[in-house]
């Protein structure tokens, strides 16, 4: 037995993963435990989950992995602040400290993380080699080619290059400081969101815009070239050297200030929104058409921050030349941790690659779970009135109910998913034919955003009837936008501008309906979703209707609930109907009265827009 741990940490989403003879055991980002969304400490949390999941003492392991080589980050660092001094000198105080304190000191961070208990070698892959074995190697292809693309690494921002068998290979990258990620996210900081957490609500707005800054962008602030290959001009951006992203330069060019965060959004934002996110999608595009045209392979592997930008890889997808795609669901930092502990395995102990279908990702099912025993404990301990179900049919049909009279259920069955995404593990669910369900989610349960849009869950057999897809395609990991199919669509006139688009109907289903007519969407299927499947079979039993509201199982500002406990709290202190865990069922109408307290603490900590 080979057991390989692989660890990413520090910078964004601190994660673990546990390989064991090649095959994903566990993974888990460190958020879930400490309850600190994005949290970038030493993943300490994660990796007692992967090493007890494993059953697996720090002794056993034979190798631990760290996603990307920090002294090269740190020469990169150094080399940008010398480049700009005495400018940034602010910032370089501020970052110091942590660097001569643990990142420069990782052995030594490791193997206290390991309770002392691991005393071989550490391996450090390159930041892109993690994100692309973390694409290729659970994929379902046999070779293909690959491109990650994120904010930077050591000194690459964006790589590409191709997978075969057991062996993947980098031919050229982007470098620092010119960077899409960054690109991106000077924009989702100007327009008044949290960088490294707020790059989706940018593409949440884009579709209530009008892309008038596009060629504003491409001809002032970067020099895009054929192959997807750009430079910016660096006196637009302050991220090589300040605590800010944007210069007052870029301030000028876009008529004020950025956006104060909380502050009520103007038309400005939303076209800065659809402006970008237009080039990014142009900068994915031609990336990928380069890659084909160097490659000729059929597949295409994606990963990076950059790669959780579902609407690109849809037009990817819909658009590019490659017939199949693959994007692993922890794109971001976090996959990294799986990515080095894969790389070890295959790349540098070459072992043979076996394909698995449908992929090697298990549905990313790869988190803790509770057992009916450990929740049964806790909601006793709480007083709490609750249904008992022994057959999973009746307690799926008992749920369906439930969703197709408008209620809002909490969702808590098996292990919990690795990635951003909630994926029928730790979901709300909800009846996408509702009309009102899309504001009463958003304001009342999640306590978010007005604008932000759901994504959709459809029966895999279904797809196609629902949104513009292959019927051979699927989109198990919520990481493709499609448009929502013609004959599901609602015609009319409109001349809503701005937020007032979201007034109108739009499609049969209307709670998953983006004002721009398209979807997230996530197909189901009883390979990878188990009894979430079935719970959809009930659904469309009684509705005739394969599609539901599928968001994640937190509030505004927390992460993904982890522990009955978290799944409670987060029950109890919103406008949730239903709390279902595992084979209980609580309603909320049932349950000792909600404390006011909680949901006014709740309110004032998640200031509605």
């Amino acid at each position: 037995m080979t057991a390989i741990l692989g660890i990413s940490a520090f910078y964004h989403d601190s994660a673990a993963a546990l390989v064991v003879d090649g095959k994903i055991v566990a993974a888990a980002q460190e958020e879930r435990f400490t309850r600190k969304k994005h949290d970038h400490g030493f993943p300490v949390n994660a990796i007692k989950y992967c090493l007890g999941e494993g059953r697996i003492t720090p002794q056993q392991l034979d190798y631990v992995g760290f996603y990307d080589k920090p002294f090269l980050k740190f020469e990169r660092l150094l080399e940008t602040y010398l480049a700009f001094a005495p400018v940034g000198f602010r910032s370089f105080l501020k970052a110091m400290p942590l660097w001569l304190h643990q990142k420069l000191h990782l052995p030594r961070e490791m193997r206290k993380g390991l309770d002392g208990g691991y005393n071989k070698r550490f391996i450090f892959s390159g930041h892109h080699e993690s994100h692309a074995a973390s694409a290729f190697f659970p994929s379902p292809f046999e070779e293909a080619a690959i491109l990650t693309l994120d904010g930077a690494g050591e000194w690459a921002t964006a790589a590409y290059g191709y997978g075969r068998g057991n062996q993947i290979t980098l031919t050229h990258e982007l470098r620092f400081p010119h960077s899409l990620g960054l690109l991106y996210s000077a924009f989702t900081y100007f327009c008044g969101f949290k960088v490294n957490s707020g790059e989706y609500k940018l593409m949440g707005l884009a579709p209530y815009g009008e892309p008038k800054y596009k060629d504003l962008i491409l001809d002032k602030l970067l020099d895009l070239k054929y192959d997807g290959s750009f430079r910016l001009d660096l006196s637009y951006f302050e991220y090589c050297q300040g605590l800010k992203m944007t210069s007052n330069k870029f301030s000028r060019l876009f008529g004020g200030p950025p956006r104060r965060s909380e502050t009520p959004l103007t038309q400005r934002e939303m076209d800065l929104a659809a402006s970008i996110q237009l080039v990014t999608e142009e900068i994915m595009l031609r990336s990928a058409r380069h890659l084909h045209g160097q490659t000729g392979m059929k597949n295409l592997c994606l990963a990076g921050g950059v790669a959780l930008n579902c609407v690109g890889n849809g037009r990817i997808s819909r658009e590019g030349p490659f017939e199949n795609i693959w994007v692993q669901p922890a794109a971001g930092d976090a996959g990294g941790a799986l990515g080095v502990a894969q790389l070890i395995w295959y790349q540098l102990l070459q072992n043979e690659r076996t394909i698995i279908q449908p992929d090697g990702q298990y549905g990313s099912q790869l988190g803790p779970c509770s057992s009916n025993q450990q929740i049964r404990e806790f909601l006793d301990a709480q007083k709490a009135k609750y249904r008992h179900f022994s057959d999973e049919s009746e307690i799926c049909d008992y749920v369906a109910d439930l969703i197709a009279s408008e209620k809002v259920i909490g969702w808590m069955h098996g292990r919990a998913e690795f990635g951003p995404r909630a994926l029928g593990c730790r979901s709300i669910l909800g009846d996408a034919r509702s009309s009102k369900m899309q504001s009463v989610m958003n304001l009342k349960i999640k306590f978010r955003e007005s604008f932000r849009p759901f994504a959709p869950v459809v029966l895999q057999e279904r797809a196609s009837e629902f949104f513009e897809m292959d019927n051979d395609k699927d989109s198990p990991y919520m990481l493709m936008v499609s448009p929502v199919s013609k004959t599901k669509r609602i015609f009319h006139q409109s001349h809503a501008t701005g937020l007032d688009k979201l007034k109108t109907v739009r499609s049969q289903v209307p709670a998953i309906t983006h004002v721009d007519n398209s979807a997230r969407v996530q197909t189901v299927d009883r390979h990878r979703h188990g009894r979430f499947q079935k719970l959809m079979k009930a659904f469309e039993a009684k509705t005739d209707c394969p599609v539901m509201i599928n968001t994640s199982f937190n509030v505004r500002g927390e992460p993904i609930v982890g522990t009955p406990e978290d799944a409670y709290r987060c029950f109890m202190a919103t406008g949730m109907d239903a709390l279902v865990m595992e084979d209980f069922v609580l309603l909320k109408e049932e349950q000792p009265a909600a404390e006011q307290h909680e949901i006014d603490d709740h309110l004032s900590k998640f200031q509605l827009d």
